[in-house]
Order: C-alpha cells, then sequence, then structure tokens
C-alpha cells in the first residue's frame, strides 16, 4: 500500500520556470520534453573509435561518460528490422503505456491539481520515448485516466549519478510536486542503484524535499518502466525482456540526443550532442505518433498495475552465474535484455552474444548484427530466462 504524504502548497518558482523555458525538447515537440541538458557541437566533441574507448573504459583511463562515438545513419537491414518491430509491437507498446498511464492515475489523481502537476522525469535516453507516450496519454482528456503532468529528460550516468543541477531545477520549480522517474527498461538494476544513491540525501522526512521523491514512503525509488526483467522497479508495465521497437534504435527514436557526458556540478548540466545529421532517418516523433494513435484506438479497459516499494533483484542470481562461467569482474560487462544487448553490439566492442534460443524472432536484429560483425553466439538455454538475450562485452586493459 502506497503511504499518503501531504505536500505543503507554495508557489512554482517564476524565475526557474523561466530558466527551464531556455532548454529545448530534441526533436520531439515542445509539449512533450523538455530535454534538460547543455547541448554542445558535434565538432566539439571527441569521436573515440570503439575498440580505443573500450579499452580506455576498461583500463580506468577515461569514464565512458567522458567519451562519444558519433552515431551514424542505421544500416538498411537495421530500419527493416525496426520496422518489423515496429509492427509486431506496435500493440502491446500502446497497452503497457495505457495500463501506466492508468495506474499513475489511479495512484495520483487525488493529489495532483494543475497548480502541483506530476513530474515525469525521464532518464536519458531510454526513457525518454516512454516518458513522451505517457506525457500524451496522461494528457488525454478523452481517455477517462488523464493527470495534470508536466514531463523532462534528465541525465543519470553509472558511477556518477543523476545530474544534481538539474534535478534541483525541477524542485525549485515544482515545491509541491510528487516526481517520478521513468525509464525505457531494466537490465541487471544497475541504473536503478544509481538512482537509489543520487536519492539519498533526499530520502528523510525532515529534507524539505521528501516529499517530493519519496512520497510513495521511506526508501521507495518511484522509478517506473515499460520493462523490468531485473525486478526493481516500483512500477512497471510487465517483467518481460521482450523486443521493445524503442529500444533497437539509440538517437534516431529518442529526440536525435547523444547518450549524454558528463560535466562537474560546477560546470553547468550534463552535456549532449544532437544529431542533426540524422534528421532525415529520424524516427522520434513518427514512433510516438504510431502509439500514441494504437492507444487511442484500443477496446479493452486498461489495468491496473502492481506496485513494489523495494526492489526484488529477481535475476541477480543469473548475473552471478554469468559472471563465474565466464570469470567476469567486472558486471558493467554484462549486459543483458534485448535492447540492452543491441545498444552494446552497437555502441561496445563485444565478446559474445547469450542468446535463450537460437531462433527467437524477438533477437532477429541481434543475430544480424552478429553476423555482419563476426560475433559468437552462445545459445544457453532456459537459464538465462527472462533474459532472451545478454551481450558479454570484450575485456580490454590498454588503450588501442
Amino acid at each position: 500500500m502506497s503511504a499518503n504524504i501531504s505536500i505543503l502548497t507554495s508557489k512554482p518558482s517564476h524565475s526557474t520556470l523561466l530558466a527551464l523555458n531556455n532548454y529545448g525538447s530534441g526533436s520531439y515537440l515542445a509539449s512533450d520534453v523538455t530535454v534538460l541538458l547543455d547541448i554542445v557541437a558535434k565538432d566539439a566533441v571527441a569521436d573515440v573509435p570503439v575498440t580505443q574507448k573500450e579499452a580506455l573504459i576498461q583500463s580506468g583511463q577515461r569514464h565512458y561518460s567522458d567519451m562519444l562515438t558519433l552515431e551514424q545513419a542505421p544500416s538498411v537491414m537495421h530500419e527493416q528490422l525496426y520496422a518489423q518491430a515496429l509492427t509486431q509491437g506496435t500493440f502491446r507498446c500502446a497497452t503497457d503505456i495505457t495500463n501506466l498511464a492508468y495506474s499513475l492515475h489511479q495512484i495520483f489523481h487525488n493529489t495532483v491539481t494543475s497548480k502541483r502537476p506530476l513530474v515525469l522525469v525521464s532518464l536519458v535516453r531510454a526513457g525518454l520515448p516512454v516518458g513522451v507516450l505517457l506525457q500524451r496519454a496522461l494528457a488525454d482528456t478523452n481517455s477517462g485516466y488523464s493527470l495534470p503532468s508536466v514531463h523532462y529528460g534528465i541525465s543519470i550516468i553509472r558511477d556518477r549519478g543523476l545530474d544534481p543541477l538539474a534535478l534541483q531545477l525541477l524542485l525549485d520549480a515544482y515545491p509541491d510536486s510528487p516526481i517520478v522517474f521513468v525509464d525505457g527498461w531494466t537490465g541487471k538494476g544497475a541504473i536503478y542503484q544509481e538512482l537509489a544513491r543520487s536519492l539519498e540525501a533526499f530520502n528523510n522526512p525532515t529534507h524539505p524535499n521528501f516529499a517530493n521523491i519519496f512520497h510513495q514512503g521511506a526508501d521507495t525509488i518511484p522509478l517506473l518502466t515499460l520493462a523490468d526483467p531485473a525486478g526493481v522497479a516500483w512500477l512497471a508495465a510487465s517483467s518481460d525482456d521482450w523486443l521493445m521497437p524503442s529500444g533497437l534504435l539509440n538517437s534516431t527514436v529518442s529526440g536525435l540526443i547523444s547518450r549524454s557526458l558528463y560535466t562537474a556540478p560546477l560546470s553547468g548540466l550534463h552535456r549532449s550532442v544532437f544529431y542533426d545529421n540524422l534528421v532525415d532517418v529520424d524516427h522520434s516523433l513518427a514512433f510516438v505518433n504510431h502509439i500514441n494513435t494504437a492507444r487511442e484506438q484500443l477496446k479493452a479497459l486498461p489495468q491496473q498495475l502492481p506496485t513494489f516499494n523495494q526492489p526484488r533483484y529477481a535475476t541477480k542470481a543469473i548475473i552471478d552465474m554469468l559472471a563465474t562461467r565466464y570469470q567476469i569482474e567486472n558486471r558493467n560487462r554484462i549486459k543483458p535484455t534485448i535492447a540492452e544487448a543491441t545498444r552494446a553490439i552497437l555502441r561496445r566492442d563485444p565478446e559474445r552474444i547469450l542468446l535463450a534460443t537460437p531462433d527467437h524472432p524477438d533477437t532477429a536484429l541481434l543475430r544480424h548484427l552478429c553476423s555482419e560483425r563476426h560475433v559468437n553466439i552462445t545459445v544457453l538455454g532456459a537459464k538465462i530466462l527472462p533474459y532472451q538475450a545478454v551481450t558479454l562485452i570484450k575485456q580490454r586493459t590498454t588503450s588501442a
């Protein structure tokens, strides 16, 4: 049962709201999201080859959030597989968004108002498509589950946490609003742990922003995901590892925004590159429009989803088994879920791909990429379920 915590009423800071208006929305509509990132030019960022980046990361010489390998347009085959995944996953995605929106409505409709809306905070980048779809669903006054809400995207970086300046901007602008963090999926639960560490300072009933974040009770991190195989989210549409269309592409389904780059808090917000060179292959708005239209056409009644006050870490034993089997000391080299495994093979230097079954339709793109890049595939069967796929990153210790 969720805790009922009253929130004192005060006016949002007008100057802070004006400051938030200075930030953009990537390739989404301004009404969809405000992304609290400092956008930098591509030529101001070193384009580090994948093998060199991997060596620098694993040797400890550089953190992954200090470097980018600039994105290229997806291949024709990649685009075809995305289109196939979109066709295959439209109904499920629309249904999941509906159930998540309905559940948020049921939880918050008695406490939020237009003056103190629910604040959706998507974790850049994988949370952005889900957050935009939720924002549109909650804004739909014909749905029966509309809710006053605003939507922002902020950066979270493993080992370095949530962007504290971005979070403080939101707390200043919406001092009486509950915040829900949004991500696309969970893999091992690492980002959940990073989020929990970042919010630890607020987890005290005497903190002035305690009720903004811990509105479901002390120690409950309000993380919402479309899929939660790791079993760490407070609210999720399912625990399945399935072929989410938005998990198959990078910036071209996430507002043309790059993975975030770290900036020390005294120097400003975390940074990002806007891929204006990929405008012609951008699916961000088309994806959202497509799923949102499908949601509007659903006939079934929405379902209220369960919430969990504490993480269950449902797949910890699987990660431990893989680490032992493949002699992996750094668990960051293990990238579970179809979405994470796909992104890892596109952005990192994979050693092998582990599959639950050899020919599951949801892993077609992964298998195609393995063939294209000569990456070994090992089928481990049911022992890695609920994960359908896991990418293992190559061990490297010296710079290339």
